[in-house]
């Protein structure tokens, strides 16, 4: 789009407002003689996309938007609209960027990245480039070309930028008006896969790994040499893997997953072992000197944040990820009982104290409630991180299942506003099973897609609210680690009902100075909201930095205690 005309200054910049390096993707800003002071008798959106200028004092800049980058000529490229942004496993990703990154490469004459829903219902990101003529490109099939792309990007971006899948199509598919036309974009098969020739899995973990694979990813078929990552796994999934294969007898860790994320390799490193009477731990850090932390699920049953956490933290101990245990359908289940049901887990592993804890959201208060049953057993409890649960001072107004509902519709955020209208709307009168059917017969969730395990999750989780409503807080001989997010909650589509909350949820002490000691809360603030804190890569930098430090010094200040 070339260069700023004359009396016009022209900005790329990150979402912090700072100027992005040469060569890097920002969105465009617009300052100078030509910008208009705003919008007419429209104030709301005149503050949203006219700003004062940090750079030219008196000047303002127009937000235009707009996503560019200089090329090394000087001139701008335009690279899309950053309301095209998509969000994948709470990332927010432009995929203008990526299509920019794929034209780079020799082999691609043209280049459109989009987030589509694979056949398990999940969004992933998937490539569709058309190929140009380049030492006998022509011939290369598509899991070849997979690979090549793949790699390319891999040494570019990172890891969560990189589609899962890359689909070569002759031309771009065009509307009359001449743009892309992303409904005739055609899924991919299982040959936009980054593999390597098939060969079938040989034995009975083979196979047994293979058809799991197949039905976290969504493919038809998984051959001995493929890569769990290149056919599309993260982490996220690889949590669902290790509590897949737990179930039915086949133990490893998270290490031997990213050690051999190769079928063939990783089945070599599995025991068989016999199906066990308790859910077992999933081990995420399989090794070290000090006693083991264990994580606890959040009240969805998800430990999917432990894997990407752990990843940056600089401990020397065992790190396990607890189970989610079956409730008893006959009684509503207590925090209490949930908590004595996940012990028999925690004793598996490491049958005497201290213990060492840390939970995250409402996963926070059931590590609070394992402590409070093990002290009464009086086993000792040396370390409790609770990651950013506030302590209301009042019962919640909301019943459970209205509360599950409303987690269900922030899960739908990244739609359209027609499509969130319809089931925001339909959520009122509906239970969770309707609404999630209604939101299959809409196209937000595949219609090929078996609701039945959805369904059983979020019921799940409205008894799990429940017990935690029934549950009162009470004050233990413990020292808490409290790291709380320091930035308000920020959503494109404000969920009043849920996030109306006390003032509890503003203080660093999120409200259990009402049943501890000041001096045995340790405040520790990480960067971002209750979101962004565990999704943004930085901001779960800071918190891993963080919980390793205080993790480490507990035990120094224990030691140094013995000796005195």
């Amino acid at each position: 789009i070339g260069r700023p005309i004359a009396n016009t200054r022209i900005y790329l910049l990150d979402g912090h407002c700072q100027p992005v390096p040469f060569g890097a993707v920002g969105e465009l800003y617009i300052g100078g003689a030509g910008v208009a002071r705003g919008y007419l008798n429209r104030p709301e959106l005149t503050a949203e996309r006219f700003i004062a200028s940090p750079f030219v004092e008196g000047d303002r800049l127009y937000r235009s938007g707009d996503l560019a980058r200089y090329l090394p000529d000087g001139n701008l490229e335009f690279l899309g609209r950053n309301d095209e942004q998509v969000k994948i496993r709470g990332f927010r990703i432009e995929p203008g960027e990526i299509a920019a990154r794929l034209c780079e490469h020799e082999l691609v004459g043209d280049a459109v990245v989009v987030a589509r829903r694979d056949r398990a219902g999940d969004r992933r990101l998937v490539a569709y480039v058309v190929a140009q003529p380049a030492d006998g490109s022509e011939g290369a099939d598509g899991a070849r070309l997979a690979a090549s792309l793949r790699a390319h990007l891999t040494s570019l971006l990172p890891d969560y930028m990189v589609p899962s899948a890359f689909v070569r199509l002759e031309a771009l598919p065009l509307t009359v008006n001449g743009k892309l036309d992303r409904k005739a974009l055609p899924a991919p098969d299982d040959d936009a896969y980054a593999r390597t020739a098939y060969e079938a899995p040989q034995g009975a973990v083979e196979t047994a790994l293979a058809g799991i694979w197949q039905e976290l990813l969504g493919l038809e078929r998984v051959g001995r040499h493929d890569n769990f990552f290149e056919l599309g796994g993260h982490s996220l999934l690889a949590v669902q893997l290790l509590g897949r294969t737990l179930a039915v007898g086949l133990k490893f860790s998270a290490a031997d997953l990213f050690q051999a994320p190769v079928l063939n390799e990783l089945a070599s490193k599995i025991h068989f072992k016999r199906r066990p009477s308790v859910p077992e731990v999933i081990s995420v850090q399989a090794t070290g000197s000090q006693p083991p932390l264990f994580f606890v699920p959040t009240g969805s049953g998800d430990c999917s944040y432990v894997l990407s956490l752990v990843e940056k933290m600089d401990v020397d101990c065992p790190i396990y990820a607890l189970p989610w245990p079956p409730f008893k359908e006959v009684c509503p289940p207590t925090l209490e009982g949930i908590a004595a049901e996940v012990i028999l887990a925690i004793r598996e592993s490491q049958p005497r104290g201290p213990y060492r804890f840390a939970g995250y959201s409402s996963g926070a208060m059931l590590a609070y409630a394992i402590a409070q049953h093990l002290l009464s057993l009086d086993e000792a409890v040396s370390f409790l991180a609770l990651i950013d649960v506030a302590l209301p001072a009042n019962p919640s107004s909301i019943s459970p299942t209205q509360m599950v509902r409303e987690l269900l519709l922030n899960s739908f955020e990244p739609l359209d506003d027609e499509r969130f209208e319809v089931l925001e709307r339909f959520a009122g009168q509906s239970s969770i099973a309707q609404l999630l059917e209604k939101a299959q017969q809409i196209g937000v969730i595949p219609l090929n897609r078996d609701l039945h395990n959805d369904v059983l999750m979020y019921e799940k989780t409205a008894q799990f609210q429940r017990a935690l409503d029934l549950y009162t807080v009470p004050s233990l001989p413990v020292e808490i680690h409290q790291f709380y997010a320091n930035g308000p909650l920020l959503s494109r589509r404000a969920r009043p009902r849920i996030n109306a909350v006390g003032p509890e949820a503003s203080s660093p002490m999120r409200g259990w100075d009402r049943v501890l000691s000041e001096g045995a809360i340790h405040a520790i603030p990480v960067p971002g909201d209750h979101m962004t804190m565990m999704d943004v890569p930085e901001n779960r930098q800071v918190l891993a930095r963080q919980l390793s430090t205080a993790l480490n010094c507990s035990l120094s200040t224990k030691a140094s205690n013995r000796f005195r």
